[in-house]
């Protein structure tokens, strides 16, 4: 007999749904999605980033993220520049205004993954991190 409910996919999918919802409730006051919070998060860590590789690492399909990076250059959330070794590769990174969003933004991410995460010990919240982190890794092994 199939469970769905104790299917991993499944579980993950709404996890993720939930969490998303959550925290949108919280980006919407900004006037972000959660696509757009995934950007300003990874400039935020990651620095500024070239197209492609801020496609890899927000899990946004290139074309997707191009038309939300334009959507985000309008709102004055990120700027495109040239890049100063390559001028035909273009460089993504934050705007002081989003800056100041981030850093208001992070501490209640930061409360949505302790409400969701609560009653868990340290050692179970970084296994599990270290589990999903695998998964994530042993699929992309795997042809889509």
């Amino acid at each position: 007999m199939f469970d769905l409910s104790r299917y991993l996919p499944y579980l993950i999918n709404r996890t993720g749904r939930k969490l998303a919802a959550i925290y949108g409730r919280e980006l919407r006051n900004y006037g972000i999605d959660i696509q757009e919070w995934r950007v300003l998060a990874v400039l935020q860590s990651h620095g500024d980033q070239r197209l492609i590789d801020l496609a890899a690492l927000t899990s946004i399909d290139v074309s997707t993220l191009s038309r939300l990076v334009t959507r985000m250059v309008g709102a004055g959330l990120v700027q495109r520049t040239r890049g100063a070794r390559d001028g035909r590769s273009v460089q993504v990174s934050l705007t002081e205004r989003s800056r100041r969003i981030v850093l208001q933004l992070v501490p209640k991410a930061r409360s949505v993954e302790r409400a969701a995460l609560n009653g868990m010990s340290t050692d179970e919240v970084e296994q599990l991190k270290q589990h999903l982190s695998r998964i994530q890794q042993n699929l992309g092994a795997v042809e889509p």
